[in-house]
């Protein structure tokens, strides 16, 4: 069972904390075998300052068009968020968002990188992408004034 990681964005010493029920949720979505299609959904917390707080995570929804190698996601996963805003009191925010890929040691892939430069043409605030591995390794990167920093963990996680 994983527990909550931490994760920092140098130079800018962004932390993003991510809980360990979003980790464990999207675990079950890992492609560990060769008839899983990518998966995935967005990242749902708070912003205290400059640091993120993921603590929920969207999952796939039937309406996402899913292949071995591409996820669409679809805007079900945006009323979701809109509907966790307002339960939240209009706290909980859009932190990002989070795929699965078919790789031991996931990184971003081209298509990948063209989808969040959109993202964070649209917005100004730091905005988290994670891919997750199918052996459970994560990729974590964080959007910042244009510029996608690659996230260091700095803590262990638990398996």
């Amino acid at each position: 069972m994983r527990t909550a990681i931490a994760w920092e964005a140098s130079p800018q010493h962004h932390k993003i904390l991510v809980e360990d029920e979003p980790l464990q949720t999207m675990d079950r979505y890992r492609q560990d075998r060769s008839d899983k299609t990518e998966a995935g959904g967005i990242l749902l917390g708070y912003r205290k300052g400059q640091h993120l707080h993921i603590v929920q995570v969207t999952v796939p929804q039937l309406t996402d068009r899913r292949r071995r190698f591409r996820f669409d996601r679809s805007t079900h996963h945006q009323q979701i968020a809109l509907e966790q805003w307002h339960v939240s009191e209009k706290t909980m925010d859009y932190l990002g968002e989070w795929h699965a890929h078919p790789e031991i040691n996931p990184s971003p892939s081209g298509v990948d990188i063209n989808e969040w430069v959109k993202i964070t043409n649209r917005l100004t605030k730091p905005m988290a992408f994670m891919i997750l591995g199918l052996t459970g390794t994560i990729w974590l990167g964080l959007s910042v004034n244009n510029a996608l920093i690659k996230c260091s963990p700095t803590t262990t996680e638990g398996t």
